[in-house]
């Protein structure tokens, strides 16, 4: 969950990670450098430094150094007990590995037929509340001693992560003040995150009107009745566009009501800077049937969200921390 609400649990590549895998790999002469997080199912490594398809570009400058990579062709993700990684979260502590084939527990794990991996170096990444969420690794293709320096300067690399850990929990702050607003309005309001629009938040109008569903679930699944009527086909394109989508008196039978209701839906495509991917869909839903709310009113809302959002920052996303969680 500490990896879903800090907008983590995803496999897209990061700036930040992959610096600091390229840092990784320079620092200690590696082929191979990644930061991974982990969760119950699965590794993302979205950090990662391997050799370019030209060998003299490679961090260890030279050719017969190691294995040729195309970044582009490499995953980034892997099973939950594929590699070292798991190893290194499991004990909490730095796991240095001079030669793989010395050790008959790990001489037979699929990285090392799978890559030629020999040697390697994982160091656990610690949030700034101490919970370990993956690590920081480096291997190489060949036997090699990890001395005391290398171990110690991989250990003070991966603690510069902290500070944008710490970021992101002072934007789950900023956040949370944001979503007071939403608290207090008199319509149905829900964000969410990615193109498979899992439900990062609703307020309590959303919750008695459509359902009250778990925090991070697909939408489309949790919310039948929404998709049933198209509200998801119109966040679709609010996504993919990054341009606000109606969908115009819909008719929809709520749980606050025995009658059908006509709402409409404004899909507000959500960015947390003018120039930033989209991240998110905010949705904001008027009952033509019980209020008369004026379209201008409802887009004037969903702009003035949308504007505080940007004011957070390039930070990303990171989970809901408050309203009615579902």
């Amino acid at each position: 969950m500490r990896l879903q609400v800090l907008g983590l649990n995803t496999v897209e590549a990061e700036a930040t990670f992959d610096r600091i895998a390229r840092l990784a790999a320079s620092f200690t002469q590696s082929p191979l450098a990644m930061v991974n997080f982990i969760n119950d199912e699965r590794q993302m490594f979205r950090g990662m430094y391997v050799p370019s398809s030209s060998p003299e570009e490679n961090v260890t400058g030279g050719e017969g150094t190691g294995i040729v990579f195309d970044l582009s062709n490499v995953a980034r993700e892997a099973p939950g007990d594929y590699g070292f990684c798991p190893h290194v979260v499991a004990q909490g502590s730095q796991l240095a590995l001079d030669d793989v084939f010395d050790y008959p527990r790990f001489r037979g794990n699929p990285l090392v037929n799978d890559m030629g991996v020999r040697s390697y170096l994982g160091t656990p990444l610690r949030d700034n509340t101490g919970m370990i969420l993956g690590t920081v690794c480096v291997a190489d293709m060949k036997p090699r001693t990890w001395d005391n320096k290398l171990k110690e300067g991989m250990r003070e690399l991966t603690e510069t992560l902290l500070s944008d850990f710490k970021l992101r929990d002072s934007l789950l702050a900023q956040q949370q003040e944001l979503f007071s607003v939403f608290d207090g309005a008199p319509f149905p309001i829900m964000l969410t995150e990615g193109p498979d629009h899992l439900l990062r938040y609703a307020n309590g109008k959303q919750g008695a009107a459509f359902g009250l569903v778990p925090q991070f679930s697909p939408g489309r699944q949790v919310l039948p009745g929404l998709q049933s009527i198209g509200v998801f086909n119109a966040m679709d394109d609010a996504f993919r566009t990054g341009q606000p989508a109606m969908l115009g008196r819909a008719s929809v039978t709520t749980y606050d009501s025995p009658t059908p209701q006509d709402f409409n839906f404004l899909c507000t495509p959500v960015r947390t800077s003018p120039g930033a991917a989209v991240s998110g869909v905010l949705t904001v839903a008027m009952n033509s049937t019980a209020q008369s709310y004026p379209g201008a009113e409802q887009q004037a809302f969903a702009a003035n969200v949308q504007e505080r959002f940007e004011r957070l920052g390039v930070g990303g996303l990171p989970g809901a921390v408050s309203g009615n969680r579902r």
